[in-house]
Order: C-alpha cells, then structure tokens, then sequence
C-alpha cells in the first residue's frame, strides 16, 4: 500500500520546485492524491478493511484542506494542478 521510493522521488521531481523539495503544497497534494489510488484499489478488493478506510478518509480530508489553502494563496496554480491530477473539473 505504500508508495515506494522510486515513485515518490518520480512524483517529488515532477511536482515540486527541485528533486528534494517534498513540502510544497503541490508535491503534498500529489503524494496524497497517489496514497489515496493505491489505497482505493487496495479498498476494492478488502471491503471489510474498515481501518483502511478510515486512513482513506483522513487522507482525503488533508488533500481537501491543502487544496483549500492553494487556491486561497494562488488560483492559477490550484486549477493548474488539479487538471494535471486529474482530480476534478476545474471551476
């Protein structure tokens, strides 16, 4: 269920400011949104992992608080980010 090192260097290089830069609230937000795919897959297939589903939900929680605070501080970069996500439509 966690993500490896090699997809989470992958993920920090793409999505923040250099290779090393894992607190950005953009690479937060990426990390968070690939933690919350493997663990809805995980969820397809143990229906009756109910702690697994209450990370889900904690996550989903903190993802929706740091895209609150990006689109407070900076529009363009939040619309930006959630199209390249993939995450919804863009307002």
């Amino acid at each position: 269920m966690a993500i490896n090192l090699k997809n989470k260097a992958e993920i920090v290089a793409k999505y923040g400011k250099n290779d090393k830069d894992t607190g950005s609230v953009e690479t937060q937000i990426a990390l968070l949104t690939e933690k919350i795919s493997e663990l809805t897959e995980h969820l397809k297939t143990n229906q009756k992992d109910f702690q697994g589903r209450r990370g889900l939900l904690m996550m989903v929680g903190r993802r929706k608080r740091l895209l609150s605070y990006l689109k407070d501080r900076n529009l363009e970069e939040y619309r930006a980010l959630i199209k390249k996500l993939n995450i919804r439509e863009a307002k």
